[in-house]
């Protein structure tokens, strides 16, 4: 080609110039936020906190993906929380949402997400954003129905998938296999089809865990037991004379206490602020090591009390309300936790039930006492449960539970099995202070209650 006039190239090489420097600019300001954006496992863990919530709320999939929070009881519709704002999640999110399932071959969730992408696919036009489209999802909601015996529906799925995509010979072998076996099947008498929840290795307790959930808060009332009652409490403590702490007795059997405004509004907003920066994945004692587990989901960060002045006056009021000794050795700093929607932690004890449990590396015994503040309020979601005694505590923003762990004989008490039930709407935050055994001896005895 001929070479351009002088004006025309000094107009290129600045052009260049420029793009190179936008470009610069581009990818400088992206590695900037690269570390703040989602990554694919946080996506995953998304799809799971769906699944997870619609399960433990038991939550109608059809009005959920809607941005409605329904429950079927009785046979009737019911609303389980009514979001002032809400959005629905379009066809290719569905897809997703069944994707992970499919891929951890937990073909209950994959059947009931696909199923809403398809029906939300057919009713849009496919677009160059979507990961997924109406053959995807046919395609693997056919293979989800063969794995969960309903091969009847997974081959008129995949008839119909073979409409759009005539010529895949995978799709014409499958439908060869799915009416091989319904031939083979066709005297044997069908079992139902109904689709059932994949069982819990770990949870146990899942049926009283999530009916505790459900009940949002089911606290024993003052009527129904005389002996539980609400009063100002000093604990014999000079610094609370002028100033008392409001003090609800919840339950007798584990004592559990509920002192309401435990802190300020503004002492809650310090302690949050300071352990944002240091926000981790939070962990669980695995055997004598600390790993991630899927049965807890939050973030997490110690604080010590040079972190911020408020961090050492909450340890005094602890101390002064509790009459125990919580400077580090003999209580571990001060851990703030945030429950995003979708965390939790299902039932578990807070003392250690195995001799080689990392906590008894501060060898300061075992976790004696919980004392759990709640940061902030929760709009939906994030009870305290306890599964054994049968009772569950909403989230009330800048009070604070407080529990004994052990009995009076250094074993675990089991009634203490608690549990943080989902977040549906909102941002809970929790700082919890553990007290263990040793170094108590000497200080002045709680008189909260005589432990048994």
């Amino acid at each position: 080609p001929p070479t351009p006039p002088p004006l025309v190239q000094t107009r290129i090489i600045f052009g260049l110039g420029a793009c190179r420097v936008g470009e610069h600019a581009l990818r400088e300001g992206y590695g900037k936020m690269e570390g703040s954006l989602p990554r694919l496992e946080d996506l995953q863990g998304a799809a799971q906190g769906l699944m997870r919530l619609q399960d433990v709320y038991d939550l109608r999939i059809d009005r959920f993906v809607q941005g409605l929070f329904q429950q079927i009881t009785h046979g009737s519709p019911v609303d389980f929380y009514n979001p002032p704002v809400f959005d629905s999640l379009s066809g290719d999110d569905c897809f997703f949402v069944g994707k992970v399932a499919y891929d951890l071959k937990d073909y209950y969730h994959s059947v009931l997400w696909f199923e809403e992408a398809v029906r939300l696919f057919r009713g849009t036009e496919w677009s160059l954003e979507n990961e997924g489209s109406l053959e995807d999802a046919l395609d693997h909601l056919a293979f989800s129905h063969f794995k969960t015996g309903n091969i009847t529906y997974a081959l008129s799925l995949s008839q119909e998938l073979l409409v759009h995509d005539p010529m895949n010979t995978r799709i014409h072998l499958n439908i060869q296999k799915y009416e091989k076996l319904l031939h083979e099947s066709s005297t044997v008498a069908t079992p139902s089809l109904a689709l059932k929840r994949p069982g819990s290795t770990y949870l146990k307790t899942r049926n009283v865990y999530e009916k505790l959930c459900q009940t949002k808060g089911s606290q024993p009332r003052l009527y129904e037991n005389p002996r539980l009652f609400c009063d100002y409490y000093t604990n014999g403590s000079p610094g609370l004379v002028l100033q008392p702490m409001k003090r609800e007795l919840i339950s007798l059997q584990p004592y559990v206490v509920l002192f309401h405004d435990f802190v300020t509004r503004t002492e809650a907003q310090h302690i949050r602020e300071s352990a944002a920066p240091g926000l981790r994945r939070s962990v669980v004692a695995s055997g004598i090591n600390q790993a991630t587990a899927e049965y807890r989901i939050s973030k997490s960060a110690w604080l010590k009390d040079s972190a911020h002045e408020v961090v050492g006056k909450l340890d005094r009021r602890i101390t002064m309300v509790t009459g125990l000794n919580v400077q580090p050795p003999y209580g571990e700093y001060l851990q703030v936790v945030n429950y995003g929607i979708g965390g939790h932690y299902e039932p578990h004890f807070d003392h250690a039930t195995s001799d080689s449990s990392p906590l008894y590396r501060l060898k300061t015994g075992n976790r004696l006492a919980t004392f759990m503040i709640y940061l902030s309020s929760v709009e939906a979601g994030g009870f305290t449960a306890f599964i054994y005694s049968n009772f569950s505590v909403p989230a009330t923003e800048n009070s604070a539970l407080f529990w004994w762990n052990l009995h009076k004989n250094g074993q675990g008490n089991v009634d203490t099995l608690h549990a943080g039930c989902p977040v549906i709407a909102g941002d809970k935050w929790v700082a919890n202070k553990w007290v263990h055994e040793y170094g108590q001896e000497f200080t002045r005895r709680c008189s909260l209650n005589p432990r048994e």
